[in-house]
């Protein structure tokens, strides 16, 4: 399995947290690209129909929630960067904290109200090229902390969005639409898959708003 930097909470730092810490400050997903620069990965990324849907696993396909050093899994460190003064037990959980979703825009205290959303889900991601890597690529896309792929929202709109691109689906709150498209755009690029061109014109149109 790859082991995964955390921009906002390096290894060593965890390895020395006490069994109940807090962490203060939100640092949110890093990576994602100015207008400019989205407007030009867009152009970059092929536009192609969706395959293999029929052969697509969640469970199978792309094992998620990885533990990335310690006691910390991919989940609980996306909450822990994401939130404000987030208390966590010895093994690592988050218990209490601040977080507002991007989304729509909600404040919670308690981490329940929370899913930790694949900005491209996978099932996306497997249609759109994915099916061809490797295992260990997969689990990478899965529980990557080194772009904008993840996301800790309020958890009922995590499940609307469920795996629509965004021709189908976008955040209920208009003026995030702009960093939606720019950190869509940017994960598709870096991992080379493709979208359709009703995505492509969804995600045109967001960009319009920036």
């Amino acid at each position: 399995m790859r082991r995964i930097a955390v921009p906002a909470l390096s290894a060593v730092t965890l390895l020395l947290l006490p069994p109940a810490a807090a962490h203060a400050s939100p640092a949110g997903p890093p990576g994602v690209p100015t207008v400019v620069e989205a407007h030009t990965e867009l152009g970059a990324i092929t536009v192609a129909e969706e395959s293999h849907a029929d052969t697509y696993n969640r469970r199978k396909s792309f094992i998620h929630w990885a533990r990335v050093e310690g006691q910390c899994d991919a989940r609980e460190l996306v909450l822990i960067r994401d939130g404000e003064n987030v208390e966590t037990d010895a093994s690592c959980k988050p218990v209490s904290g601040r977080w507002v979703s991007p989304y729509d825009g909600g404040e919670w205290t308690d981490p329940q109200d929370l899913d930790i959303d694949h900005m491209v889900p996978l099932k996306q991601a497997w249609v759109s090229g994915a099916w061809a890597w490797t295992q260990d690529k997969r689990e990478a896309f899965a529980n990557s902390l080194d772009d904008s792929q993840l996301w800790a929202v309020t958890d009922n709109v995590n499940q609307s969005k469920a795996d629509k691109d965004p021709a189908r689906w976008k955040p209920p709150l208009e003026a995030f639409y702009c960093e939606y498209a720019r950190s869509w755009i940017d994960v598709k690029h870096d991992w080379g898959l493709s979208m359709q061109p009703s995505e492509k014109e969804a995600l045109t149109e967001m960009l319009a708003t920036c």
